[in-house]
């Protein structure tokens, strides 16, 4: 059993309030457990209006499609949203 997590860190210079930013957090969590099947939670910063810190968590069978699954992810967020990732951190167990 292999487990992966990944933390994103995105920076939202739009976003003037916290239900601006509750909406964006809604639909990207929405959106990456729908196509990927993975846990995700805002793991930071729920009270700074323009950064968001998403937490996603997964579990396969082997490295291979872990990775597979950490590179699609971020991709994913990259092209789907109009926020800038600031950094993202991931570990693979």
């Amino acid at each position: 059993m292999i487990v992966g997590t990944v933390e994103i860190k995105l920076y939202a210079a739009w976003i003037s309030s916290l239900k601006e930013k509750r909406m964006l957090a809604k639909s990207l969590t929405a959106q990456l457990r729908h196509k990927f099947n993975v846990s995700v939670a805002e793991v930071e910063a729920q009270d700074i209006h323009q950064t968001l810190v998403l937490g996603i968590a997964w579990v396969t069978g082997s490295v291979r499609q872990s990775d597979s699954i950490l590179e699609q992810v971020l991709r994913f967020v990259e092209n789907h949203t109009e926020a800038e990732i600031l950094d993202s951190r991931h570990e693979i167990r």
